[in-house]
């Protein structure tokens, strides 16, 4: 069953790849003898599903999760259940990629008017000529 991240993006199931792993931790024998952490890796460089200016956004949002190979590494342990696991981080990982389909707002670069330049400098000139009164009459 693909992933559905929006109407025009889904991961298919052959591009993510869990693998489960015992997870630290308390939890008693439960935690030495049942893997329930999952660790799910998406290679999100090599996916056909995914635009090029997604795919270089999710990289900076990933940050240390993002791999040399260019995949995304995901690792959940909160839950002693195995199912509940893998659900959590296929939704971390669909939350991720839908943070990067969002495009920036470009940013729009701006002067300072010519009338706050001049009320600045007289700003100064107040403020040093105040501070010349301060020093010793002659």
């Amino acid at each position: 069953m693909p992933l559905t991240i929006t109407d025009t993006i889904q991961i298919e199931d052959w591009e993510i790849i869990e693998q489960f792993i015992r997870a630290g931790g308390p939890g008693g024998q439960n935690v030495n003898k049942v893997s329930s952490a999952v660790e799910l890796r998406f290679e999100a460089a090599r996916s056909p599903n995914l635009p090029d200016p997604v795919k270089r956004r999710l990289q900076r949002l990933a940050g240390r999760r993002w791999t040399k190979e260019g995949a995304v590494v995901i690792q959940v342990t909160e839950e002693r259940s195995q199912a509940r696991n893998r659900e959590i981080a296929r939704e971390r990982l669909a939350a991720l990629i839908r943070q990067a389909t969002v495009r920036p707002k470009p940013r729009i670069k701006t002067r300072v008017s010519l009338n706050q330049k001049r009320k600045r400098v007289e700003a100064k000139k107040k403020r040093a000529e105040v501070k010349a009164l301060r020093g010793k009459v002659k």
